[in-house]
């Protein structure tokens, strides 16, 4: 797959994400807010949790469901987004860490898996 395939197949995830979270109430703060070598694809808010949205979309499971693709090093690098994102917005309240995983190629066909609270910060 192209890189371009690949980036707009990548935006559509978050697309069809921000979707489906404002249909559950989600309030959408940010997308793709970046600090240093990290990129938050969506934060948002239920209520007075702040959530922080990994969204990862695939064609299929040929190579792996799409929340394998959530590294740890990736989870490191958003608990330290995360922090610096709560400093900046002077949020002390809640904040969870989720996995939006599609799969599909179309808004039409797209499989929803939805992991909240998929992993938890290692505070170092």
């Amino acid at each position: 797959m192209k890189n371009t395939d690949k980036q707009r197949l990548g935006a559509l995830g978050e697309e069809i994400a921000a979707d489906y979270l404002l249909s559950l109430g989600y309030q959408i703060e940010q997308r793709n807010w970046r600090y240093g070598r990290a990129e938050a694809d969506i934060i948002a808010r239920m209520g007075a949790i702040l959530v922080f949205v990994e969204v990862k979309m695939r064609r299929n499971n040929s190579f792996g469901q799409p929340e394998e693709g959530v590294s740890a090093r990736k989870q490191q690098l958003l608990y330290e987004l995360a922090g610096e994102y709560m400093h900046q917005h002077k949020h002390e309240g809640e904040i969870r860490f989720d996995i939006i995983a599609i799969t599909g190629t179309q808004r039409e066909n797209a499989q929803i898996q939805h992991y909240a609270d998929a992993f938890f910060p290692v505070w170092e």
